[in-house]
C-alpha cells in the first residue's frame, strides 16, 4: 500500500489533508516537522500549510529525500524559499474562493483540472519567483503563481487548499499526487 506522510507545519487544515489521503486509501500519518528525515518511511510527503516560515522545522531536509513532495500553501512557499525562489506578501490577503486557470495541461499534478477549477486559498503570502527547475502550472487573477512543479525532482506546490470542501477538485488533485508516489 502506498504510504504518504503529512508533515505538520502547525496549519489549521493539516488533519484534513491526512483525512483526504486516508479516504483515498493511502496509508498515512501526521508527523511533526521536527522529525528527522531518516525516521520517515514513506513513498511521498505532503508539506502542510501553516502560519509562518519561522516554524518550518526540518522541511528543507525533507525536500532532499528523493520522494515526491506536495507543498500546500506554506508548504509550497517553503519549497520556493529553500530552493532559491521568492515569497512575498500577497496583494489580496486572507482566504477566498478563487478561480484558478491551469497553464500547463501536461502537468501531472494539476493538468487534469484544466482549463480551470474553483479553489479555497489564502494569499497572505505567495510565491513571486519560481525556484530553479520549476515550471509555472496555474494562475489566477489574485495570484500569478498558484501552482508550480519540478517534474524531475517530483516536487509540486499549490497555493490553494485541496483538502477543504470549498475546493471543487481537491480529491482529483490528491489522486494525481498519489499516482506520483506509486
Amino acid at each position: 500500500m502506498t504510504r504518504i506522510v503529512v508533515v505538520d507545519n502547525h496549519g489549521q487544515f493539516t488533519h484534513l489533508e491526512h483525512r483526504a489521503l486516508r479516504d483515498a486509501g493511502v496509508d498515512t500519518d501526521i508527523v511533526d516537522n521536527t522529525t528527522p528525515p531518516e525516521e520517515l518511511d514513506t513513498d511521498g510527503l505532503v508539506l502542510s500549510g501553516g502560519p509562518d516560515m519561522d516554524r518550518i522545522g526540518r522541511c528543507a531536509e525533507y525536500l532532499e529525500m528523493d520522494v515526491p513532495v506536495l507543498g500546500i500553501c506554506l508548504g509550497m512557499q517553503i519549497m520556493a524559499v529553500e530552493l532559491d525562489g521568492t515569497v512575498d506578501a500577497g496583494d489580496y490577503g486572507g482566504y477566498a474562493d478563487v478561480t484558478v486557470r491551469i497553464v500547463d495541461e501536461d502537468d501531472p499534478l494539476v493538468g487534469s483540472l484544466a482549463p480551470e477549477t474553483r479553489v479555497w486559498a489564502s494569499h497572505a503570502d505567495e510565491v513571486t519567483a519560481l525556484p530553479t527547475g520549476f515550471t509555472h502550472t496555474a494562475t489566477s487573477d489574485v495570484c500569478d503563481i498558484e501552482a508550480m512543479s519540478d517534474r524531475d525532482r517530483e516536487l509540486y506546490g499549490v497555493q490553494w487548499h485541496p483538502e477543504v470542501a470549498h475546493t471543487e477538485e481537491g480529491e482529483e488533485l490528491f489522486a494525481n499526487f498519489i499516482e506520483r508516489c506509486r
